[in-house]
C-alpha cells in the first residue's frame, strides 16, 4: 500500500528569537528530509513565540505581503519537506494566530485559527479553510483549540482531506497541565472517529514562568488510536507513515 511519510517536531520555545527558531527548524528539516519525510509540522506560534499580550504580539507579528517576509522565507531550506509552522500574523492592522504552509521556501498557504481561547482575545478569528496536497495525501490545518470543535474537522473532511495537521502550544500552569495531560489525545481522537481522518499534532516542551508543556506530540489514526507519541518533555522528531486511501491514490495518478 502506498504511504506518505509525515513528521511532527516537538520543540523548545524560542520567544522573540526568530534566529534561534529558524536554526532549530532548519536542523530538524534536514533531519526529516534525510529520513524521507514529505510533510513536517511545527508547533503553534513557533516562529516568533506564542505571545498573547498585544504589545508583544504586534512587535513580532509578520505581514505575509511584506518584502521582509519574502526575505525571511528564502532562509527556509529548499530541500526540506513541506512545512506547516505556527506564527503570529498581522494583516490590515488585525492580529491572527496563524499557520504557514511552506514548500521549497515559498508560502503556498496560510490558515488562521478559528476558535480562540479567552486568553487569545487579541487575535481575530479566521474564516477560511484550505486543503493542501503532498504526494497525494491531502490535508487541512486545525490549530490547537480548533480540534475541540467537530465542525472544524468536518469541513476538512468534506473538502477531501485524509489528515488534520495540528500545530499546538499547551504551555500551562503545572496543575492545569497535569489535568489535561491525558485529555488532548482523547478529544482529538473523537475528531478522527467522527470524520475518518488521521491527525498529527506538534507541541512545545519545557518549562517557563511556573508553566510546563507536556504536549502531546502524536499521530492518531482514523479510529482515534495513538499510533505513536514522543516522550513528554523531550524535544524530538516524530515520524510516521500514513497509508493513502485507494481513492486518493487513483486521483493522484490521474493528476
Amino acid at each position: 500500500m502506498k504511504s506518505v511519510r509525515i513528521a511532527a517536531a516537538q520543540t523548545p520555545e524560542f520567544p522573540d528569537d526568530i534566529e534561534a527558531a529558524l536554526g532549530f527548524a532548519t536542523r530538524l528539516s534536514h533531519e526529516a528530509a534525510a529520513a524521507g519525510v514529505r510533510l513536517l509540522c511545527f508547533p503553534e506560534g513557533y516562529l516568533q513565540g506564542y505571545f498573547k499580550d498585544e504589545m508583544s504580539a504586534r512587535r513580532v507579528a509578520l505581514n505575509t505581503d511584506s518584502s521582509g517576509f519574502q526575505v525571511l522565507l528564502k532562509r527556509f531550506p529548499r530541500s526540506a519537506p513541506m512545512i506547516v509552522m505556527g506564527f503570529i500574523e498581522v494583516s490590515m492592522g488585525k492580529l491572527f494566530n496563524s499557520a504557514l504552509v511552506i514548500k521549497d521556501a515559498t508560502a503556498i498557504g496560510c490558515y488562521r485559527k478559528k476558535h480562540l481561547l479567552p486568553s487569545e482575545r487579541i487575535f481575530t478569528p479566521g474564516k477560511d479553510d484550505a486543503i493542501f496536497d503532498v504526494d497525494g495525501l491531502k490535508f487541512g490545518v486545525n490549530i490547537c483549540y480548533d480540534t475541540n470543535f467537530p465542525e472544524c474537522a468536518r469541513r476538512i473532511a468534506d473538502l477531501g482531506a485524509q489528515l488534520i495537521v495540528c500545530p499546538a502550544n499547551n504551555m500551562m500552569r503545572r496543575d492545569k497541565a497535569e489535568f489535561f495531560k491525558q485529555l488532548h489525545n482523547s478529544g482529538r481522537g473523537d475528531r478522527c472517529r467522527e470524520t475518518g481522518l488521521w491527525l498529527i499534532s506538534a507541541d512545545v516542551t519545557g518549562e517557563r514562568d511556573g508553566r510546563v508543556s507536556w504536549g502531546p506530540t502524536a499521530v492518531l489514526d482514523q479510529a482515534g488510536a495513538v499510533v505513536r507519541q514522543l516522550p513528554l518533555e523531550e524535544p524530538g522528531l516524530l515520524i510516521v507513515d500514513v497509508p493513502l486511501r485507494d481513492d486518493l491514490i487513483s486521483r493522484h495518478m490521474q493528476n
